[in-house]
């Protein structure tokens, strides 16, 4: 009922609006266009073109064949070299999920054209997570591999770990906050007055941690850094910051760094993939990391 042959002579004839010029093209006679359309137009019991003296014009139920036999056309035609990658080892899809911390999107851009021009048949499906939300995704969401998973630990057996370095934090603050001349360190009665900005763990199946809260403090959670960034210099709130993010703000002195009684430590971050489910783009993108690559400098730049 659709062998290609029949697949190409209805997307021609859907182009051209016509049957006798689809023939041309496809160097055929227009009576042998026309049989097949109308045999396909029978063989589903669908009327696919609306004929007329003039014209030849798409149904609705023709505007959706075509859409689908274009796809399946252009598949067709990709398939033998698909099937090839595939036997090569390459992955039909992968997965990456990155900490929000780390999250670039020039780099992020910069490395899909390196993979694409690599792996054109792979389909890539990048997200950003949070906290926690890194290691969920890699354990329970079908993802291949994780940029930025919290500590140097692997949570389960069958994945591997290679450590990129900390996040350093920073207790900063606006300049025109209470707190920016309060005499140092600050101590937890005072900084449960205001409100802390935090990102909140996007983690679904693992238990959730909270960035930094004090017991009685008010929290005001927000989508992503640059907010709660946006948030610190209008002095919203209070809470810390990564030292890569803020510096430029303390340098020219829209924040100020204070010193609390208790600082909040260095965070560790690591590559994590699954040993299992490693293919030749996941394994291209570990060596990447491995040997320190400047196309993934924008995901260690922030770090230690």
């Amino acid at each position: 009922m659709l062998d290609q042959e029949t697949i190409r002579s209805f997307i021609k004839v859907a182009e051209c609006q016509s049957f006798s010029r689809a023939a041309e093209l496809l160097h055929k006679t227009t009576a042998t266009i026309s049989y097949r359309i109308k045999t396909l137009e029978e063989s589903i019991g669908t009327q696919l073109f609306i004929r007329t003296t003039r014209s030849v014009n798409l149904t609705p139920a023709g505007e959706y064949l075509l859409e689908r036999c274009r796809q399946w056309h252009n598949w067709l035609d990709s398939m033998p070299d698909e099937l090839r990658q595939i036997n090569d080892g390459v992955e039909h899809q992968v997965n990456i999920v990155i900490n929000n911390l780390l999250y670039s999107p020039v780099t992020v851009a910069r490395l899909l054209a390196y993979l694409q021009q690599r792996y054109p048949f792979t389909q890539f499906h990048i997200s950003r997570q949070v906290y926690m939300g890194v290691w969920d995704a890699l354990l329970n969401e079908d993802c291949h591999l994780a940029i930025g998973a919290a500590g140097n630990e692997s949570l389960e057996n069958g994945i591997n770990v290679l450590p990129l370095g900390k996040i350093e934090w920073v207790f900063a603050i606006a300049p025109h906050h209470p707190l920016a001349n309060t005499e140092e360190p600050l101590v937890e009665d005072q900084l449960r007055l205001y409100p802390a900005i935090n990102v909140e763990d996007t983690a679904r199946h693992l238990a959730k941690r909270i960035a930094w809260l004090l017991s009685g403090q008010h929290e005001i959670k927000v989508p992503d850094l640059h907010t709660k960034l946006e948030c610190h210099l209008r002095g919203v709130g209070i809470g810390f910051l990564p030292r890569a993010l803020c510096q430029p703000y303390l340098n020219n002195g829209e924040l100020v760094q204070k010193i609390p009684h208790r600082p909040r430590h260095q965070s560790a971050l690591s590559l994590a993939w699954s040993s299992h489910r490693s293919g030749e783009v996941v394994k291209s993108i570990i060596a990447l990391f491995q040997t320190g690559d400047p196309l993934i400098q924008g995901f260690i730049s922030p770090l230690e």
